[in-house]
Order: structure tokens, then C-alpha cells, then sequence
């Protein structure tokens, strides 16, 4: 490797240490599929300009973590605690899907999912059935 080649990569690493201000693990556990979509909050007036190029990417459409870190060029674990912050902020928000969205008393997964999960995890695991005999049932899993 060249001394520029070195020297670029060094530069690269301080300035995400610099970023995420030494931090390594993000407050808030999050995978690489994560969707994120802006908030109604604002960031703090020291986050980084990096901050503002999430919101912006996010307000065009909702984004995966490993999306925004593909699009700002950053390593995932940066983005990760960036992002932390912006949620922390409520300038992103973790969109609920409809499965899962509170829509009121005795809401949850529905019938047909729960049945779906159930025939695959007994397709799965046919042996499971036998060791939790008090499992519930659901007749309409196929």
C-alpha cells in the first residue's frame, strides 16, 4: 500500500471516530434491514452533517440501515449510531407495518398469520408438537 493509500485510510477511520464521537454500539438495537422513515423531530445542532444527508435520504422514501450506509459511503456501525441519535431525536421514526399497527382493543397478528407460523413451524420442527402438547392449536393451518 502507497503512504497516500495509508494515510487516506487513516484519515478515514479518525474521521468516523470523530463522527460517532468514540462510540462503537448504537443505543438502539438495530438490524441491517431496519426501514427508517423522518420523524416530526429535528437533530441537535452538534450532530453531524452526515445527520442531515440521512433525513434527507429518508424524506425522499423510507430507507433500510445498510441502504443509507451504502448511499453516505459510511461503515454500518456508524450509521447505526447515527441513526441512534436521529431516533433519539425523533427526526426518524421506525415505521410499524399494518400487521402490527395498534388499530384498537384485541389488536394483533391475525388468525391467519398466527395458523401460517404454525403450520411452518410444524413443518419445521415435527417433533416440537410432541414435547409441548399445550401448545395451541390452530385448525386452520394447513
Amino acid at each position: 500500500m502507497t503512504t497516500y493509500g495509508r494515510a487516506a485510510e487513516e484519515s478515514a477511520f479518525v474521521r468516523t471516530y470523530t463522527l460517532t464521537r468514540g462510540r462503537t454500539k448504537p443505543r438502539h438495537l438495530l438490524g441491517l434491514e431496519t426501514v427508517l422513515e423522518a420523524g416530526q423531530g429535528r437533530p441537535g445542532p452538534a450532530q453531524a452533517e452526515e445527520c442531515e444527508e440521512i433525513l434527507a435520504l429518508c424524506r425522499e422514501r423510507r430507507r433500510s440501515v445498510v441502504e443509507l450506509a451504502g448511499r453516505l459511503g459510511r461503515p454500518v456501525t456508524a450509521v447505526k449510531i447515527l441513526v441512534s441519535d436521529l431516533l433519539d431525536a425523533g427526526a426518524l421514526v421506525v415505521p410499524l407495518t399494518h400487521s402490527y399497527a395498534d388499530t384498537g382493543a384485541g389488536s394483533g397478528p391475525s388468525t391467519q398469520m398466527l395458523a401460517a407460523l404454525s403450520a411452518g413451524l410444524k413443518r419445521k420442527w415435527p417433533d416440537a408438537v410432541a414435547k409441548w402438547p399445550d401448545a395451541v392449536a390452530y385448525p386452520q393451518a394447513g
